[in-house]
């Protein structure tokens, strides 16, 4: 079966360009949304893969039409061919059923991993270049008596912990994740 797909990410987008360039080529299903690509998560893509079958074909007037980021793309892709489904790209050339659509496809999953890596080392050159000025990274370290004071208002049962937070101004997080510090440590203590 050939499923067609088509997106936009507004209501106040309209399908027609999309609908056109897919008529022109035929599809048995049509599959359609408004509802942005930055999201992987979508009812209509759901719906696409809910309908898909081994042997089918999906065709999209472009790659874009997939998602927003090119690693959801790649990923929504893969996807398709792990469940032995073709898709086919009209705006780009590209179908994944061939040597060559396959060839570019594998391409664009190489860029992508070029795309992720560069993040990531910039970022880790961020958080060298910072830690080199002094800047201290990661999260404040809490004020050891401001800790000591909320576990002590906690023991007495006199206060919530709203009142607790309010009065310390350590956040409730922080509270809980002490308390249950504390619990493990003397869990382990019992236990010996």
């Amino acid at each position: 079966m050939r499923i067609a797909y088509a997106r936009v990410s507004t209501d106040k987008q309209e399908l027609y360009r999309q609908l056109d360039a897919l008529e022109r080529v035929g599809y048995d299903k049509l599959i359609q949304e408004k509802f942005t690509g930055t999201q992987k998560k979508r009812t209509g893509l759901d719906s696409l893969f809910n309908t898909v079958r081994l042997g089918d074909t999906v065709i999209i007037e472009s790659i874009s039409r997939l998602g927003r980021k090119t690693l959801d793309i790649l990923s929504t892709v893969e996807e398709l061919k792990e469940q032995g489904v073709e898709v086919i790209s009209l705006k780009e050339n590209l179908d994944t059923s061939t040597p060559t659509g396959q060839a570019m496809f594998q391409m664009m999953a190489v860029i992508a991993q070029l795309e992720r890596d560069l993040t990531v080392q910039r970022v880790n050159e961020g958080l060298a270049s910072a830690k080199a000025r002094g800047v201290k990274l990661g999260r404040p370290t809490m004020d050891k008596q401001k800790v000591t004071d909320a576990l002590r208002l906690y023991d007495s049962g006199q206060y919530s912990v709203k009142d607790i937070i309010r009065i310390t101004g350590i956040s409730q997080g922080s509270l809980y994740r002490k308390l249950k510090k504390r619990e493990n440590n003397n869990n382990v203590r019992l236990s010996k």
